[in-house]
Parts: structure tokens; sequence; C-alpha cells
């Protein structure tokens, strides 16, 4: 019983780390980008939502409803005035940039928040659980998996069922295409960094609920979303939730062989897979 509550908690934790990579899976799968400073505006959200919750007390669930248009602003503003410029045939720009960006938010962190570690306050959601076959499960886990099937089915519904979500795979396939047929790419590609960081937003309230954070926390996250997404395979939304959900049974395992083992094993788990699957275990197969 002991092991099979490992890997149930392992699986729901995989879902706080899907939250992670989503965003990192969209963008990647729209434009070709990888963002560095990904983990660094997960904790820029979790600290929009302490300031949300300081300021006026409501619940941080209920700072969602704030945070998320903020971040997907961020998001949009961030994308047409600066990482556009970057996009080409060329990853190193956006590489470089984002670099630059995730230690310009880090340092701006450290400066409005200090270094002290945060944490959101949640009440009795922090420590609710209830029974399940044998079983006890947190109701925050539980919440947060649920978040995280739900934003995956989401971002599914968009790409494939909406006009916005032609337009996204429309320039995905090929951006000159696109262009030619009346496309803005460049407001695409806003939109599609508008909505990864409405789900980073999503993501950094719920991390800030669940433990504590500080301005240079946003190394480590970026690394889970960034391992999540490649065990899954790179533009593949519901592989990034396995990818997440293998990250995190790994994890919670290896830390009940050992404490110390939780985070390698994790990282072992992902170099493993990396070596059979180098394209991850589901890779998008294009049409």
């Amino acid at each position: 019983m002991d092991w099979l509550n490992a890997i149930v908690q392992g699986t729901l934790l995989g879902g706080l780390y899907a939250l992670f990579a989503a965003g990192l899976s969209l963008i990647f799968g729209v434009m070709r980008l990888v963002n560095i400073a990904h983990g660094d505006l997960i904790v820029l959200a979790a600290y929009l939502g302490l300031t949300v919750t300081t300021a006026t007390g409501i619940h941080p669930l209920l700072a969602i409803v704030v945070v998320v248009p903020v971040m997907a602003a961020i998001g949009y503003v961030l994308q047409r005035g600066l990482l556009n410029q970057t996009l080409g045939d060329d990853l190193l720009p956006p590489l470089l940039v984002t670099f630059g960006l995730s230690v310009i938010i880090q340092n701006a962190l450290l400066e409005g928040y200090t270094a002290d570690p945060q944490k959101l306050a949640a009440g009795n959601l922090e420590t609710a659980s209830f029974a399940f076959g044998g079983l006890t499960l947190g109701v925050l886990p539980v919440l947060t998996f649920s978040f995280a099937i739900a934003v995956i089915w989401g971002l599914q519904w968009i790409f494939y069922c909406t006009a916005l979500g032609r337009a996204f795979r429309a320039v995905s396939d090929n951006q000159d295409i696109a262009q030619l047929m009346g496309l803005n790419r460049r407001h695409i590609f806003g939109l599609a960094m508008a909505l990864a960081l409405a789900v980073t937003a999503i993501a950094g309230i719920l991390l800030g609920i669940r433990t504590s954070f500080d301005p240079s926390g946003g190394g480590g996250r970026l690394i889970f979303g960034f391992e999540a997404v490649i065990i899954g395979g790179l533009g593949n939304l519901w592989g990034t939730l396995a990818g997440g959900v293998i990250l995190g049974v790994a994890q919670t395992v290896g830390a009940k062989i050992d404490p110390g083992w939780q985070i390698l094993s994790g990282h072992i788990a992902f170099l493993l897979i990396l070596a059979v699957r180098p394209n991850g275990l589901f890779p998008r197969i294009s049409a």
C-alpha cells in the first residue's frame, strides 16, 4: 500500500508539472520558441497572486481571475514588443534574449519582494484530505491535477475546434503561406504567448499554495517543465500531461527508496527515456 500511495501521490504531483510544461509545449508547438524565462514567469505569477491576495484579502484561487488576464497581457506585449524580433531560422537569439529576460525578472522580484521565501495562504485547502480506496489524498493535489486536465483539454479544444486554433496550426506549419493567406503571424504569435502565460498564471498560483517560492526559484520549475515536455513529446499537450505524471511518479518512488533521491530519480527517468526515445514518448506527428 505504501508503494501504491507513492505512485498515486506522484501522479497527482505530475499534474503540477504538466501545468508548468503546458505553456512551454504550446509556444514551442506554434512558433518553435524555447523560453528560458518560463520558470521565472511562473514565479512572477505566484508573486502577482501574493500581491492580489495581500491587497484584497481574497482567496488565492480567486486571485486566478485577476492574475490570468494580467499574465496574458504581459505575454502578448512581450511577444509583440520583443520576442517576435528574435524569431527566425537561428535558435540562438531567442535563447539569449529569454535568458536575459530571466535575469531581469529574478532581479526585479528580488528588488520588489526581497529574497525571503513567500507562500500563498489558502487556509484549510492546504491540509484538507479525504480517504479514497484505503489511501488518503490531499484536496489540493487532486484539485491541481483536475486543473491540469481541464487546462490541457481546453488547449486541445482551442487548437482543433476554433478559428484561433486553425490560425495557430497554420502559422506553425508554414508562416509564409499563412501570411499570404491574410494571417498576421506577429499577432498570432502574440496570442499564443498570451495563452501560454495565462496557463502559467494558473501554475504559479497553485505552486504558491502548495509550497514556498522565492525570486531564484524559476530555474527548478523550468527544468521540471522541460523534462515533462520532452518526456511526453514536443508539441503534444496530452503527452505533456503524461510526461508530468512520469516525472512525478519517478520522484515520489525515488523519495520512497531514499528521501535524498527524490529530484535525482526524476532526472534519471528523464535521461533514460531520452536515451530510448529521443523525440519523447508521444511526439506530435505532422500530417
